[in-house]
């Protein structure tokens, strides 16, 4: 019995192409992944010298600036973390700390069009204490340069000016 296909043969230069073609497409798979190695952001990462290392700390909510192409994340202790997380209300308990580190961005080498943190430009510090008299106070400092330096140090009972801004940051909503 003949089939159709017997019949109408196929030119041996298509059926050459189809083998090349599925060759070309097939033969760069040797089954072998390129190896990705993991490597850390050492641009991104912070001296010593400063007063803690926020980023070993919770994250509170983050931001970017594409206006001077910064990007800043507020990270606290446990006690700020836990406190804004379920307040609304911008006042602090006692041995709360939050910290403001803004990096300036650069492109990602990995992912198209994706921005990364690149070098710190400032990290901010605010710790909350109670005084004698049961009311707070608030202690501020501004760490900027290359390398990270104190630029600003001052001690309020009132928050005002940047020690306002950063009280005044709303957590980010976490699922």
């Amino acid at each position: 019995m003949k089939r159709c296909c017997d019949e109408h043969p196929k030119p041996a230069g298509s059926i050459i192409w189809a083998l090349s073609a599925c060759s070309f497409l097939f033969g760069g798979c040797s089954g072998q992944k390129p190896a990705l190695t993991a490597s850390v952001n050492e641009s991104a990462s912070l001296v010593a010298g400063l007063p803690a290392n926020p980023l070993q700390w919770r994250i509170i909510s983050s931001s970017l600036n594409p206006n001077d192409s910064t990007m800043a994340t507020l990270y606290g202790n446990d006690v700020a973390v836990d406190y804004a997380r379920s307040h609304a209300e911008h006042d602090y308990p006692e041995n709360s700390v939050i910290s403001l580190v803004t990096w300036s961005q650069q492109e990602d080498e990995r992912w198209y069009g994706a921005k990364i943190p690149g070098a710190a430009k400032s990290v901010e510090f605010l710790f909350v204490k109670v005084g004698s008299d049961g009311k707070p106070s608030y202690s501020y400092e501004l760490y900027e340069g290359a390398p990270l330096a104190l630029r600003r140090a001052q001690q309020t009972l009132k928050p005002t000016g940047r020690v306002a801004e950063l009280l005044s940051q709303r957590a980010a909503v976490m699922p």
